[in-house]
């Protein structure tokens, strides 16, 4: 209907479509005259000729508390904040904080001691010179060490945020890392689990070495999972790893539920997240409906789910601890799905075959002279240019 009007306007001549336009403008103008607005408009109160007379704000403060009021304050007409409430009645609702409890340090007492430790450098001549002749270097470790301990848990919170990890393993829920995980699968640095790297699954084919800093008698649960890997259900995961009762800081001596299954992203999915979440438990956990049978080759019985396990223990374990990288598909997964955990592998693209070439003969007919090259070894090939 739309398309045939249109069609018929533009066959229209240029006075008759001019003159239909103005009385359209003119209907237009009288019912907007008739229709009086709901309530008063936005901003109608502000004298624009006068604009002079305006209340200054004289602080960011003062305006930030007015900006606050104004935007909670009930208006007649619709926003986009209560269409979005209206269909998702979750919307803006805030989260739950479901961590340790976390106790901010003093402020004064932060800057007092950063203004003795910047007294104490101006006062050392060593230092000065080395910074003039810029010899000086900086231990890493001790900026580490200084970054887990004051912004750390907030910056390894808001990545979490970034990747969606609260979201797809806690909903409405977060919590604040405080305990700092040294998760390593290799000697050197390159198999270092941080916050969201990528790792390849041969690198990660064993379990890796796990610490981290507890008090003596405390007792922890180690959990690894992934929640893009399932193949059948897109709100399930699959349970890695889990270890409960872990007295200290020796993962070796707790109670291992389900042994270490390295990851095995399905080609052609991209790259899978796989998380380790250390929770802080307050007394011994008995673990028995969470137990998997020793080995555990089942896809089904690794269905997992983090948010039903926390729910279940909650009341005895808190998580506090946080680390995750990133997997995509290599040769390594084949041998996982058919060795490990025997069956087919599932591949979600189109694997071209290799180029087929004839036997070969001792004394080729009618061939040209680079017929020996499709035969020969090596990564760069010269078939095909005749």
């Amino acid at each position: 209907m739309a398309l045939r009007t249109v069609c018929a306007a533009a066959l229209r001549t240029g006075t008759d479509l001019g003159v239909n336009n103005a009385r359209a403008i003119a209907t237009t103008v009288v019912l907007s005259r008739q229709v009086p607005p709901l309530g008063p408009m936005p901003n109608e109160e502000i004298n624009t000729s006068n604009l002079e007379s305006l209340e200054k704000y004289r602080s960011y403060t003062r305006y930030f508390r007015q900006a606050e009021e104004a935007k909670n304050k009930r208006v007649w007409w619709k926003t986009y904040r209560s269409y979005l409430e209206a269909t998702d009645p979750e919307h803006g609702a805030e989260r739950v904080d479901i961590g340790l409890p976390y106790c901010s340090p003093s402020r004064t007492k932060e800057v007092k001691e950063r203004r003795n430790v910047m007294r104490e450098n101006k006062r050392n001549v060593e230092l000065e010179r080395a910074s003039r002749l810029r010899t000086l270097k900086i231990s890493l470790d001790r900026v580490q060490q200084t970054w887990e301990k004051t912004s750390g848990p907030f910056d390894i919170k808001k990545l979490a945020d970034h990747y969606g990890v609260f979201r797809d393993l806690f909903p409405m829920a977060y919590f604040l890392p405080q305990v700092t995980l040294c998760i390593s699968y290799s000697q050197g640095a390159d198999g270092r689990v941080h916050y969201g790297n990528q790792l390849t699954p041969t690198e990660a084919a064993s379990a890796p070495r796990i610490s981290f800093d507890a008090e003596e008698g405390s007792l922890w649960t180690l959990l690894l999972t992934s929640p893009d890997e399932h193949l059948l259900d897109n709100e399930a995961e699959y349970l890695h790893w889990l270890v409960g009762n872990i007295p200290g800081r020796a993962v070796h001596a707790g109670e291992e539920l389900c042994h270490y299954l390295p990851p095995f992203p399905a080609r052609g999915t991209g790259f899978h997240r796989y998380i380790y979440i250390l929770f802080k438990q307050e007394k011994p956990i008995s673990f028995q409906e969470d137990s998997r049978p020793s080995p555990c080759h089942s896809l089904v019985d690794r269905t997992f789910k983090t948010v039903d396990f926390y729910r279940k223990h909650q009341d005895n374990m808190t998580p506090a601890g946080l680390a995750f990288f990133q997997c995509q598909w290599d040769a390594s997964v084949s041998n996982t799905f058919h060795n490990t955990l025997n069956m087919k592998e599932p591949v979600f693209e189109f694997i071209r075959p290799p180029v087929y070439h004839p036997p070969q003969v001792k004394f080729p007919h009618r061939q040209p002279l680079r017929y020996l090259d499709r035969y020969r070894d090596g990564k760069k090939h010269t078939y095909g240019i005749y």
